[in-house]
């Protein structure tokens, strides 16, 4: 850092000069003791440099009595899952006072591989918002299903001293940490002493010692508030988690008070536009947790400096002089109304999102199937014994693994609508084979037709589910046509779509657009009988392998706790 620009910070925090902007007359909320503290807040270019006084600036910024908070930081979150690029997101979110966002580009990657990195990298250096990466660790994310790339830590540690990249994000493979996986092994090598992300569903005693370890600090996985508890008395920092399908708020918020806080933070993991635009951001997170009995106190300090603590990020989490000046500012403390934001030093508007130096997206032909799909290719063959059936949990991505007796005609096993048990297939289409995982579902609601999506976590397949063989056909062949995305079917035809050109995961349209397009597909579900509130994403998700969990894959259904077909 040049010595005139500390020179200027200086001069301008002890009041020899005016500072470059100063924000008049505030409340600023104490992260120390939850007073509310008259002030000006004085700033040098991107920098907090005066607190508790009065100070004169070249710009003034009218705070009105308003209470100033520290910018909000979401620990953990896919950009891709915002079905957004990070431009739009960037627009989307930072209006919500979230300043800083740490994104795993694990979707787009296990896609494109290198070229994600390369794009999400490139493109955090010109958000508003501080977008920082943390390096996919697990691409392929499992080897029951054929993923677009491969990342090696070779590739990895090509990107660990970017100025954007915080360290390696979730570790999501568990059994390869426990068993010594020579490639898990490799990568947790390359970035010892770093950051590294965990990832650690229903994880614990000496399994969750020896996977912490390796060095693994965080996990946002943590479903209930005995398990969080474990982990943080343990030494890791959980991220509660509320974002479009898993929502774990409500189970952990009671271990969360002013004593605790330092072992909390916040983060949305997958939260969409319409999502956002309904209920918010973190502002929705902090505002959800001090209805539930949160003292404003804990829930502003973990969406702050507990987050920027955990992550490094010295320079932020407080509006003291030598913090970056990420400020929002707020109507009111406990509904967590924003309406203003700061972000290091200029104050958010469409001006600002309109100088930014915009990238072209990349990955516009992820779509690659060797064949259009036909009726056959979705059906199931076999016999009338039970069935191995998938089972939805609303609100969770953990899967109970469930039996059902299903009808068969002329060979072919049937879903059956009276049971709630719908088909379900992955086909693959990442170009390397002609792969289809064929199976059942229960706890969609349909009555006929179709949905499918070419966001399918974490290979990123297309997973359909459907009624009638016929219009889950349809769905998918569509889907190739648009280059990705979401798409409801009946009687042969498409109802609604959302086309997702990037990667197969993101749109290139306006966030705007997203969320209102999302509203038409809810509305078209629901036509089909689908009450879930995030069809799309719930049938996204069911791919994953949560533990203990019935997964489906482009190789077929397979027992997770076995790791074998069944």
């Amino acid at each position: 850092m040049a010595g005139s620009v500390i020179s200027d910070r200086i001069a301008q925090g002890s009041g020899r000069v005016a500072a470059d902007t100063v924000i008049r007359n505030v409340r600023l909320f104490d992260l120390v003791t939850g007073e509310l503290l008259p002030t000006d807040i004085a700033i040098c270019g991107d920098t907090i440099v005066g607190t508790l006084d009065h100070y004169e600036g070249e710009n003034v910024i009218e705070g009105h009595g308003r209470i100033a908070v520290p910018g909000f930081i979401d620990t953990h979150l896919h950009v891709e899952s915002s079905l957004i690029t990070p431009f739009e997101f960037d627009r989307c979110v930072l209006p919500h006072g979230v300043t800083t966002a740490i994104c795993d580009p694990h979707e787009m990657a296990n896609v494109l591989g290198r070229p994600a990195l390369d794009y999400f990298t490139e493109a955090a250096m010109r958000t508003v918002m501080d977008l920082r990466v943390n390096l996919s660790s697990c691409v392929p994310s499992t080897a029951l299903e054929t993923s677009g790339a491969t990342l090696g830590a070779a590739d990895l540690l090509a990107y660990r001293d970017h100025p954007k990249v915080i360290g390696l994000a979730e570790f999501m493979n568990i059994p390869g940490v426990l068993n010594g996986d020579p490639v898990c092994m490799e990568k947790l090598a390359a970035f010892a002493g770093g950051h590294i992300d965990g990832h650690a569903p229903l994880l614990r005693g000496r399994k969750l010692n020896g996977y912490l370890s390796a060095g693994i600090t965080t996990d946002h996985e943590a479903t209930t508030a005995e398990e969080a508890l474990e982990k943080v008395r343990k030494g890791m920092m959980v991220l509660i988690r509320e974002g479009s399908v898993c929502k774990d708020l409500r189970a952990l918020v009671p271990l969360l008070n002013p004593v605790t806080s330092p072992f909390f933070a916040f983060c949305t993991d997958d939260r969409n536009p319409l999502e956002i635009a309904h209920e918010g951001h973190l502002d929705y997170l902090i505002r959800l947790a001090i209805s539930l009995g949160v003292e404003p106190l804990a829930a502003y300090r973990s969406a702050s400096l507990s987050a920027a603590n955990a992550f490094g990020l010295r320079d932020r989490g407080m509006i003291a002089p030598g913090r970056r000046a990420d400020i929002v500012l707020l109507d009111d403390l406990r509904e967590c109304r924003v309406s203003d934001v700061i972000s290091a030093g200029r104050l958010v508007n469409d001006a600002l999102f309109a100088a930014r130096d915009i990238i072209p997206p990349v990955g516009t032909d992820s779509i690659s199937l060797p064949a259009p799909v036909s009726t056959q290719d979705m059906q199931v063959a076999g016999s009338g014994a039970q069935r191995p059936v998938i089972g939805l949990l609303p609100g969770q991505i953990i899967t109970p693994f469930l039996h059902a007796d299903l009808p068969v005609v002329d060979g072919i096993v049937q879903p059956d609508p009276a049971q709630d048990i719908a088909r379900i297939c992955v086909v693959a289409r990442h170009g390397h084979n002609d792969n289809i995982g064929r199976g059942f579902v229960k706890g969609f609601g349909l009555s006929g037709g179709a949905l499918a999506s070419s966001v399918g976590h974490d290979s990123h397949n297309i997973c359909v589910v459907g009624m009638n063989d016929a219009d889950m056909a349809v769905a998918v062949n569509h889907l190739e046509k648009t280059g990705g995305g979401f798409v409801v079917v009946r009687d042969g035809t498409v109802v609604a779509d959302m086309p997702l050109p990037v990667a197969g995961l993101m749109s290139d349209a306006p966030f705007e657009t997203v969320r209102d397009q999302l509203e038409v597909l809810r509305a078209a579900a629901r036509a089909l009988g689908c009450q879930l509130d995030e069809p799309f994403l719930q049938l996204a998700f069911l791919p994953l392998p949560v533990i203990p969990h019935l997964k489906i894959t482009d190789f077929g259904m397979v027992d997770v706790n076995r790791m074998e077909l069944v």
